[in-house]
């Protein structure tokens, strides 16, 4: 089984490389960009085939690990 987890800083959260991107996009001529919000996305290859149990064990990896849940939410997508 695939899982892919999504990670992005939370509302209200300042992001300074989302900015700096920002920038960078009008600087290049893109203008009407209002904002930019950089996040990261991570992909698992699980022995897991239940999916159920996969998204149990996904959920606990971001909670310990893949996510700094203080500033950050995330969002997990599972595929056979």
């Amino acid at each position: 089984m695939k899982a892919r987890v999504f990670v992005m800083l939370k509302n209200g959260v300042l992001d300074p490389q989302g900015e700096a991107v920002r920038h960078a996009l009008g600087s290049l001529g893109f203008d009407g960009v209002d904002g930019v919000r950089q996040g990261k996305v991570i992909e698992l290859t699980l022995s897991e085939s239940d999916e159920a149990a996969a998204r149990s064990t996904v959920t606990e990896m971001c909670e310990k690990l893949l996510a700094n849940t203080v500033i950050e939410s995330y969002r997990i997508e599972l595929s056979a």
